[in-house]
């Protein structure tokens, strides 16, 4: 039985993984985290914003950063949207290219 040619697919460019103490920002963790998280949920009434956009009414789950930390975000509140579960799942694929369509064979092929 044939076998496929391997498929070699580039990833999108990231940082290479830091010990916590080494990062350019740390995350806030404990009372102090919940305090911030609950701040910014309050901003939207803990409703998701993807969700408000689209004429929906959702509950926000998640404190998601626009510019994610790991591609050298800030964590302050104008870089944060409250998204659902859902929505986080979505803009995560999109901001990481998990959700590009695989190449063609013709793509494969080629070296």
């Amino acid at each position: 039985m044939p076998n496929s040619p391997p498929v070699f697919m580039k990833r999108p460019e990231r940082k290479a993984w830091r010990p916590e103490s080494k990062r350019d920002t740390n995350r806030i963790r404990g009372s102090k985290g919940q305090k911030l998280r609950k701040r910014r949920m309050e901003r939207t009434n803990w409703l998701c914003e993807d969700c408000s956009a689209k004429g929906l009414v959702r509950t926000a789950d998640v404190v998601d950063h626009i510019k994610p930390l790991a591609l050298g975000g800030e964590d302050v509140d104008s870089n944060t949207r409250n998204l659902c579960n859902d929505c986080h799942k979505v803009r995560t694929k999109e901001q990481f290219g998990r959700n590009t369509p695989p190449p063609s064979k013709v793509d494969r092929l080629r070296p």
